[in-house]
């Protein structure tokens, strides 16, 4: 509640700094005419200006504000789709967000989840994974595995993948304790041992606005473009 309060402010200043910009663009539509009136006035009598020439001005005027009204529009547009954009990135506070990346924060009670891209069908592919300390705390064997997208589960003991639950000789029989984990996936391509791409589950803890779009700061992890996100889940 209070990230979505946060943002009702933040949309409110955007509000008030569009106000003041609309404000700046009439007063200068009003010096403009006031220069025109002051022309008019200050003009000689014996030498008046020609009609062809002050309509001349009054469609500089014209166009000067068709432009900035056509300008004020699309601002407002924009203001419009940041500020819907942000109302929605509002409601990924709470829920995990998968990005690219080979770390992830493995909470009390949590789960880990990822994906695995894997270029081409491979006999052998093996999650390993890695304490804080860089420390190898499992080796999992994932046997084969098609080209694409290969998902995971990890929960600090049991491990799904694509849904399936697996064990390993190794798996042992007590939860691994919360901490920062790396998860490196390596497999065999013709014949040599390839690493391949990863992306992990983070918490959204909140989310930001500011110039250069919509930022999710993302538990273990830090700050993320909302561009980054590959996959939402509860």
């Amino acid at each position: 509640m209070n990230e979505i309060n946060g943002f009702s402010s933040v949309l409110q200043d955007l509000s008030i700094d569009n106000r003041k910009q609309e404000q700046a663009e009439e007063l200068g539509q009003s010096q403009f005419l006031e220069l025109m009136i002051a022309q008019l006035e200050n003009q000689d009598p014996l030498s008046p200006q020609e009609n062809g020439e002050f309509i001349a001005q009054l469609a500089q005027f014209s166009t000067v504000e068709g432009i900035d009204k056509l300008n004020a529009s699309f601002e407002s547009f924009s203001d419009s789709m940041t500020s819907n954009q942000a109302l929605q990135a509002s409601t990924l506070v709470g829920k995990q967000v998968a990005i690219d990346g080979d770390t992830s924060l493995l909470t009390n009670g949590g789960i880990v989840s990822g994906m695995i891209d894997v270029p081409q069908a491979v006999g052998d592919l093996t999650l390993g994974i890695y304490n804080s300390d860089g420390q190898l705390v499992s080796q999992v064997p994932m046997g084969p595995a098609l080209g694409g997208e290969t998902r995971f589960r990890w929960d600090g003991l049991h491990m799904e993948v694509n849904d399936s639950p697996i064990s390993w000789p190794d798996q042992g029989d007590e939860f691994l304790p919360p901490d920062q984990y790396t998860f490196r996936a390596m497999g065999t391509i013709n014949g040599v041992a390839e690493q391949f791409q990863t992306a992990l589950s983070a918490n959204v803890n909140s989310v930001s606005l500011g110039a250069g779009g919509i930022t999710l700061n993302l538990a273990g992890i830090g700050s993320v473009s909302m561009q980054d996100v590959r996959q939402i889940s509860e």
